[in-house]
């Protein structure tokens, strides 16, 4: 047993609905007898939270306590089982041994080729002008109390967004101060703490927040929203979703 993140239901909460059963790629969510959301098995559930999104009344969460680890093996196969292969090539980190079905990565982590838009005019290409006004930029590395902060309109991206998104420099960065994060591979323990403590310092105009599609990206909009409750400031978060194909959604 090691201590890890996991969905917590709260039954008196869940209506039922069933939204988070299929939002679950992992297939660790199903309605009981009672008609409420309950872990099939911990091994099942890789405690990323996309079925946070789609819960109507609250009823889930992650937290850290002690677990049996995610398997990511066992869950290839118990959705193959129970939802087919097209659902099984969706688990996270799904193995299934030497076979040539076997699918390695979340479904962000999916190889494709994005075909690149036709070049309009042939001239040479001109260099873009970078929008990014201070530095560091990395969540691990700012201060709250740094100068630059103060009465700024923050944006806080997702790592990936500024090479998904061609014109992010123009379109989401100009004029604002930048923070970066990736709520899969960062060690995010008191990221929340510390967006807070940003948000309270520093009496901000505007609150952006910049994520992928890909279901472990909207941890970051959580920890977003969490840290404006913490901070007891009052400010909208404006959150820009942007697609792998470099399209804002």
């Amino acid at each position: 047993m090691t201590k890890r993140k996991i969905i917590e239901i709260n039954r008196d909460l869940c209506d039922g609905c069933g939204l988070c059963t299929t939002a679950c790629a992992e297939g660790a969510l199903e309605l009981d007898a009672e008609g409420k959301a309950v872990l099939v098995r911990e091994i099942y559930c890789d405690g990323m939270g996309a079925c946070l999104d789609v819960c109507p009344t609250g009823a889930l969460k992650v937290v850290e306590r002690e677990s049996g680890a995610y398997d990511a093996g066992a869950a290839y196969r118990h959705v193959l089982k129970t939802r087919g292969r097209e659902a099984a090539g969706r688990v996270h980190k799904a193995s299934a041994g030497p076979s040539r079905h076997a699918h390695s990565g979340c479904p962000g982590t999916a190889a494709l080729e994005i075909p690149a838009a036709p070049e309009s005019g042939a001239g040479p290409a001109v260099a873009g002008k970078s929008r990014l006004s201070q530095w560091p930029i990395q969540l691990h590395l700012v201060s709250p109390f740094a100068p630059y902060f103060k009465g700024s309109d923050l944006l806080i991206a997702a790592d990936c967004t500024a090479f998904a998104l061609g014109s992010f420099h123009n379109d989401l960065l100009r004029g604002k101060k930048l923070v970066i994060a990736c709520p899969k591979l960062d060690e995010t323990e008191g990221y929340v703490e510390k967006l807070a403590e940003i948000i309270r310092q520093n009496d901000l105009r505007s609150l952006t927040v910049a994520i992928m599609t890909v279901p472990c990206c909207s941890g970051l909009d959580r920890m977003v929203r969490q840290a404006v409750e913490l901070s007891g400031v009052e400010i909208d978060v404006n959150k820009v979703v942007i697609g792998i194909d470099g399209q804002v959604v």
